[in-house]
């Protein structure tokens, strides 16, 4: 069963809403990004938690989890 958000396509589509056009050819070597278009890997495959990170953070993303303060 896929569970909505964890799915890598959309955690990919999160992640490409946020880049600006050229961004993904940026930050991936030219094989990484054969094997990203040809479908065999995902960007959470070839980036790692700190680029992700980063890459966030510069747009403006919150990281920070959610509280319930009600």
């Amino acid at each position: 069963m896929v569970i909505p958000g964890y799915d890598p396509e959309d955690i990919d589509d999160a992640l490409e809403s946020h880049m600006d056009e050229g961004e993904i050819e940026e930050l991936l070597t030219r094989d990484e990004l054969e094997s990203y278009r040809a479908g065999n890997a995902s960007l959470i495959d070839l980036l790692d938690a700190q680029e992700i990170r980063t890459l966030l953070e510069e747009k403006g993303v919150s990281l920070d989890a959610h509280e319930d303060t009600a």
